[in-house]
C-alpha cells in the first residue's frame, strides 16, 4: 500500500525540497502543495520507470557530487582565464570521442550530465550502441587526457555507484 502511494520515496522527498525552494517562503500551504506535487509526479510518472535505478554505495554518490561541485568551481575559474586572457588563435578546442562502458540509462546520463554541467565541455551525442560519447571540450592541448580523465574521474566512480 505504501510503495503504491510512494512509489519512489526520494523523489518525493527531493521534489518537495525543490518545490519549497522554488517558492522561497515555507508556509503550510506550500509544504501542502509541495507534498501533493511530490506524490502525485512519481506516481504519474511512474509507467515509464520500469526498473527502478539502484544506487549501490550511496556514500560514494555522496563523494561524486562533491568532486563534481569542486570539478565546475575549477572550470569555471579555467574558463573565465581562457576567455580573458587568450586569443581565439591560441584557443584549441577539439571533439573528443569518449568510449563509455556503463551500461545503466541513468548512469550514463548522469556521466553525460556531469560533463555539460562543467564549463569548457559539453555533451553532443550518444552513439546508437551506447558505447561512446562525444564531447566537445573549449581548450586542450590533449584530447586523451581530457578523455582519459573522464573515464578516471568520473566513469569509474558511476559504475561503483549503479554498477
Amino acid at each position: 500500500m505504501l510503495r503504491r502511494v510512494f512509489p519512489h520515496p526520494q523523489l518525493t522527498a527531493f521534489l518537495v525540497m525543490i518545490w519549497l525552494l522554488l517558492v522561497n517562503t515555507i508556509t503550510p500551504g506550500n509544504l501542502l502543495l509541495g507534498v501533493i506535487l511530490g506524490i502525485l509526479i512519481p506516481g504519474v510518472t511512474q509507467p515509464f520507470w520500469p526498473d527502478r535505478p539502484r544506487v549501490r554505495r550511496p556514500l560514494r554518490a555522496i563523494e561524486y557530487i562533491l568532486i563534481v561541485l569542486w570539478d565546475i568551481c575549477v572550470a569555471n575559474v579555467a574558463v573565465a582565464r581562457i576567455i580573458l586572457f587568450k586569443s581565439n588563435a591560441d584557443t584549441q578546442s577539439r571533439w573528443i570521442v569518449v568510449p563509455i562502458e556503463l551500461r545503466s540509462p541513468e548512469a550514463i546520463t548522469i556521466l553525460a550530465g556531469t560533463i555539460t554541467m562543467t564549463p569548457g565541455t559539453v555533451t553532443a551525442m550518444l552513439s546508437a550502441d551506447a558505447g561512446h560519447l562525444l564531447v566537445h571540450c573549449l581548450d586542450t592541448d590533449d584530447p586523451d587526457a581530457v578523455r582519459d580523465e573522464i573515464k578516471d574521474r568520473y566513469e569509474r566512480r558511476l559504475k561503483e555507484i549503479f554498477e
